[in-house]
């Protein structure tokens, strides 16, 4: 009977603990691939989840429109954390309508919460912002950190730098601001990698280019636990890589892959092929032909272990 008491009571104390810490997660532009994964990720903890979406269908989705305040505002209210992942995808060709589609996508939606947030009483604790680890120039050779990584300038790492300019233009008290420069993240559900499978099988994965191009990843898994990391971790903010500590080169890459497929051959598409492609695909080679060589040193120096720190590791439990 005592154990039985003894049990109740240990209970009753956990149920309290997961009430106190159960938090209130608001994700803008929730509805597409991280952000599924996010909202999946923190709702099993035991969170609240609510999703600022263009188009509502489920009780925790709440409408807004990315410009303009509106009652979505009063759901900032009382939140733990604030995610923005709102952005015109850069899938697709950089004309000059969809280049100021991307900008404008992330320029407003940022502006916009910038002000919901100054309206709040009582203001989310902490805001994480998406940004891009294509901020960085092609580098073959050189290891982008936080410290040391070099942004250069052309169309999509101005797209980001303006995007970070807003982000931290104002300085909100007791709101802290984190810019989440994500790598490629791969993941079954959605994203880059279901397509470089289906490439793969079909006998087309090989290099990509000179092939000699870095490709920066990081697993699904580890970039949800990285952002709970720096929720948790109230020692980081500002810039972050959010991407594994192992890139390596897309010829590397895509073999590896092949390898974990088991599919022995790989046709190799040099740029002028990918050129052409990219018409017909309404995309850009940029995405596949740029060297993302970036290290998360401010993850790694705070602590964070990553279950997925070679491509191998990932490839093994995504395919």
């Amino acid at each position: 009977m005592l154990s039985l008491s003894k049990h109740l009571i240990f209970k009753s104390i956990s149920h309290q603990l997961n009430t106190i810490n159960q938090m209130k997660i608001i994700i803008a532009a929730g509805t597409g691939f991280l952000g599924k994964n996010l909202e999946k990720y923190f709702t099993e903890k035991g969170n609240q989840v609510y999703i600022l979406t263009r188009n509502p269908k489920r009780e925790n989705e709440i409408y807004w429109n990315a410009k303009t305040l509106g009652e979505w505002k009063n759901v900032l209210e009382n939140a733990d954390v604030l995610i923005n992942l709102t952005g015109k995808s850069v899938d697709c060709r950089y004309t000059e309508k969809n280049k100021k589609e991307i900008y404008n996508s992330r320029i407003e939606s940022t502006k916009v919460l910038q002000q919901a947030i100054d309206e709040c009483v009582n203001k989310p604790k902490i805001w994480l912002n998406a940004s891009s680890a294509t901020i960085y120039v092609h580098s073959e050779t050189h290891l982008n950190t936080e410290e040391n990584g070099i942004i250069g300038d052309d169309f999509s790492m101005n797209i980001c730098k303006s995007w970070e300019k807003e982000f931290f233009k104002v300085k909100t008290e007791n709101v802290r601001k984190v810019a989440l420069r994500t790598s490629i993240v791969l993941g079954n559900n959605g994203g880059a990698f279901p397509k470089l499978k289906t490439i793969t099988r079909l006998g087309l994965g090989g290099k990509q280019g000179r092939g000699n191009q870095n490709v920066s990843w990081i697993h699904i898994d580890d970039f949800c636990r990285a952002v709970e990391f720096i929720i948790d971790n109230e020692n980081i903010s500002g810039e972050i890589n959010v991407t594994a500590p192992n890139p390596l080169s897309n010829e590397d890459f895509m073999r590896k892959l092949r390898k974990e497929m088991k599919i022995p051959l790989g046709l190799n598409a040099p740029v002028w092929q990918l050129e052409i492609a990219s018409i017909f695909l309404k995309s850009e080679t940029e995405l596949l032909l740029k060297s993302r060589n970036v290290y998360p040193e401010k993850l790694m120096k705070s602590g964070f272990e990553f279950t997925y720190s070679n491509i191998e590791s990932a490839f093994n439990d995504l395919i």
